[in-house]
């Protein structure tokens, strides 16, 4: 079939997300990927310069990864999860407590990240329910992202993407994005609302603060925050389902801190981007609280293909490539040549804010206001880059890269050459 023909059928059928499909440029017919790059049905290659929404770490079909899948398909492609259980599943979460600190020790399965996060929310309400104590509120950082059920959309930001359902969410308490000049005031604010001893938990992406613009904070900060929680008896979840897996140059974003959650949640590069799978990781104290002869004061909780075997040997081919040496020879050439380019593109005077955390490098283009997700200039630099043989998916005005780890240094020079191109390109 032509390519003109699957873009037909596709406007006839599909409905893509977070696309405007009235206004938005023809979409890219992928029919083939290996490692970092991308293979559209009319012969073009793509440089997949952000994973495939973060997903990819190790690159598009990783041979390992492959034969873990085919070889489990030949044994066992599913069964339910409750009253049940297979060897994959019993494996991954042993492998995911033990690389964890040693605080967590249970794992709930779930489909993706927006679910992983349900599952930690429930996970904390129910906890203070099932121990008669009135904790029923929550407390997320401004600009949050943390998926898009209800739930994960109630402690995200407010008026951005959400605003037609706002009226439906729980009540949340925000703080400011922490910054060195606002650090004390929101210290100072955070503890006042501990101290009401309402607050059931906080919830925070780690370090990284990703559909907001790739945002980067301090682990102090962190820590600080884990600190105060923990000591007027309230809850952290570590939002992990972008920042682990190597992202921050770490296997975990929490490794960077000397505090530990309660919850973390993972999905993304999980599998190697293969295929979905999400975990709600807890400790034994939260656990335990869901111990009781009444049925009702378990997590009656799950999905369909909750722990899905193919899911799972997936995930554990991933942490076995994990566990390769050049895994992480990789990952720190890709930083290293990220904080080269930065330096580079930090003089111009189109560019600010520039960061690189780990594989991602960001920054903004000076546009004359105020950082912005809608900003006009994402779909100017959006096409230059496809028409370049580029894909990269800017936040409005904010250019970021985290690309799979089997990136090659020319295929890195590539990018950069072609973003350099492009802030040339802008008044």
């Amino acid at each position: 079939m032509e390519t003109s023909d699957w873009l037909k059928k596709d406007k006839q059928y599909v409905w893509h997300p977070f696309t405007q499909a009235l206004t938005a440029d023809e979409n890219l017919v992928i029919v083939r990927a290996e490692s970092a790059s991308l293979f559209t049905a009319d012969g073009k290659e793509y440089i997949d310069a952000n994973s495939s929404w973060w997903v990819n770490v190790h690159g598009h079909c990783h041979p390992h990864i492959q034969e873990a899948i085919t070889n489990q398909l030949a044994n066992l492609d599913h069964t339910i999860f409750a009253g049940a259980t297979h060897p994959q599943a019993i494996r991954l979460a042993e492998r995911i407590c033990t690389i964890l600190p040693s605080s967590f020790s249970k794992v709930f399965f779930s489909d993706n990240g927006s679910t992983a996060i349900e599952v930690a929310l429930k996970m904390i309400f129910q906890y203070w329910s099932n121990k008669n104590e009135s904790k029923k509120r929550v407390i997320a950082i401004e600009g949050a992202y943390h998926g898009d059920t209800f739930g994960a959309m109630a402690v995200g930001e407010r008026g951005y993407f959400n605003e037609p359902f706002e009226h439906f969410f729980f009540d949340v308490d925000f703080i400011a994005f922490p910054t060195k000049e606002n650090n004390k005031e929101i210290v100072d604010n955070l503890e006042k609302l501990l101290q009401t001893g309402e607050i059931a938990g906080i919830i925070v992406e780690p370090l990284i603060q990703g559909s907001a613009g790739m945002r980067v904070y301090s682990p102090d900060f962190l820590d600080e925050l884990v600190s105060l929680a923990h000591k007027y008896n309230s809850f952290v979840i570590f939002d992990e389902v972008m920042t682990a897996w190597g992202r921050t140059g770490k296997l975990f974003a929490l490794n960077h801190c000397r505090q530990k959650p309660d919850i973390i949640c993972l999905s993304k590069g999980l599998t190697g981007g293969t295929l979905p799978l999400g975990l709600t990781v807890a400790t034994e104290e939260i656990f335990t609280a869901f111990l009781a002869p009444e049925k009702v004061k378990a997590l009656l909780h799950g999905h369909s293909f909750t722990g899905n075997a193919l899911s799972c040997a997936a995930a554990n081919a991933s942490l076995d490539i994990f566990e390769e040496p050049e895994t992480w020879e990789s990952i720190e050439i890709i930083q290293s040549k990220h904080l080269e380019f930065a330096r580079k593109i930090s003089a111009n005077p189109m560019v600010k804010n520039t960061a690189v955390f780990g594989t991602i490098i960001r920054f903004e283009i000076e546009t004359g206001n105020e950082s912005s997700y809608f900003s006009t200039i994402r779909d100017i630099a959006y096409r230059y880059f496809i028409e370049n043989g580029c894909l990269i998916r800017p936040l409005g005005n904010v250019i970021f890269l985290n690309p799979p780890y089997s990136i090659t240094e020319k295929q890195l020079d590539r990018l950069y050459d072609v973003i350099s191109a492009f802030l040339e390109t802008i008044d």
